[in-house]
């Protein structure tokens, strides 16, 4: 048996879906904006935002002080500031650092008595949610699919690791996402091509899982399809509207599919180089993809299934064609070139590739690596395929 959680009860989307913030049903009107620092601010977007929600009678904060990768120290403060406005409704406004470190901090508001991290951690089911406030998400980054997760990814600046906080029962998943590319299309090329990425690693992986299901399938295949399509239109043409929108759909759809199943080696060494040496999720993700598809093809039925996504698109390789659309929106080929100090990492070898393997994507990767072979995977990684190997 299984169940099925498909996304938001609501998600709005398209041009003018900002509207939609209208319609959010509340009783103190407060809402609690949740960002990452203050460039939507400075864009106007913000502005867009509150003044939707001050026409439905909304009174808001907003909290901007969200690093690119949310900590838990940052959550704690956000919480305390949330717990002082008292919200029924907390807003994740960015890509996934603020939409994460939203959910995170909304957890913790809802639940004042958990103080740890390890009170959130499976197999502990979180308590109390949707009982203070609920959660919407607008996301200007077309990558995490966070606004329809039921997971909230925070980084341990102490232990150097990155944990899930998550609702194995769906709760996490925001009753409200708008997908508006009017947010979207003041990106720069190089988050466009990192947070494309993600979303399109999102859809492989959750294709070939060995627990993906007929629905998590379905919602993988369009988020392929769309991310595959029109990511290189957003990379090269930022404002075009429709790729822009499409490009958000793929990324909610996709973070629908692996909600409903589960990721692979990709993520848990994207993971592990995220939380070690501060690599950007989306970047990681672009950097690792071909080497998992590599690493994972050993398997016939993986295979297969890469081939099905492949001809989806008209291509007859995947990882071919997804070694051309790296080129083509400049993805680094190699981890070496965004983490340069190599002695570091060798010196870190063993530490990395023991985070890696307790990961929680690895055990539903489908070719599950031994030590040594991750070992050797996570060294392909950092030098690229024809790079030293140590």
């Amino acid at each position: 048996m299984y169940s099925i959680k498909l996304g938001c009860e609501h998600i709005y989307c398209g041009e003018n879906a900002v509207q939609s913030l209208k319609e959010l049903s509340a009783v103190r009107k407060r809402a609690y904006i949740v960002m990452s620092g203050t460039i939507l601010q400075e864009l106007g977007q913000l502005k867009i935002v509150t003044d939707v929600l001050e026409e439905a009678g909304f009174t808001w904060k907003a909290y901007t002080d969200v690093e690119p990768e949310p900590s838990f120290e940052t959550v704690k403060r956000g919480t305390a500031d949330m717990m002082e406005f008292e919200p029924d409704w907390v807003i994740g406004f960015g890509g996934g650092s603020a939409m994460d470190a939203a959910k995170a901090m909304w957890v913790f508001y809802e639940n004042p008595e958990y103080r740890e991290l390890d009170d959130v951690m499976p197999p502990n089911e979180i308590k109390s949610l949707k009982v203070k406030a609920r959660v919407a998400c607008i996301p200007t980054s077309a990558g995490t699919g966070s606004e329809a997760t039921r997971a909230a990814l925070i980084k341990d600046t102490v232990k150097k690791k990155k944990y899930s906080i998550r609702c194995l029962k769906g709760r996490m998943v925001p009753d409200v996402a708008i997908l508006d590319p009017a947010f979207s299309m003041t990106m720069p090329k190089s988050l466009t091509a990192a947070s494309g990425m993600d979303a399109l690693t999102h859809a492989i992986e959750s294709y070939v899982t060995p627990i993906a299901n007929p629905f998590s399938d379905g919602m993988a295949m369009a988020a392929f399809i769309y991310g595959y399509k029109n990511l290189p239109i957003c990379y090269e043409d930022g404002k075009n509207a429709e790729a822009r929108a499409k490009m958000l759909e793929a990324s909610c759809m996709a973070g629908i599919a692996f909600s409903n199943c589960a990721l692979g080696i990709v993520h848990s060494i994207a993971h592990t180089f995220g939380a070690e040496y501060g690599v950007p999720h989306g970047l990681a993700n672009a950097i690792v993809l071909p080497y998992g598809l590599r690493f994972n093809s050993r398997d016939s039925r993986t295979q297969a299934r890469y081939d099905e996504l492949a001809s989806f698109v008209g291509e007859t390789s995947l990882l071919d064609g997804v070694l051309a659309l790296r080129k083509r929106i400049d993805v680094p080929p190699c981890m070496k070139d965004v983490v340069p100090d190599e002695q570091d990492v060798l010196g870190k070898i063993d530490m990395l590739v023991e985070k890696a393997m307790s990961d929680v994507c690895t055990p539903f990767t489908p070719v599950k690596p031994t030590t040594e072979e991750l070992k050797a995977l996570i060294l392909e990684v950092y030098y690229g395929e024809k790079g030293h190997q140590a």
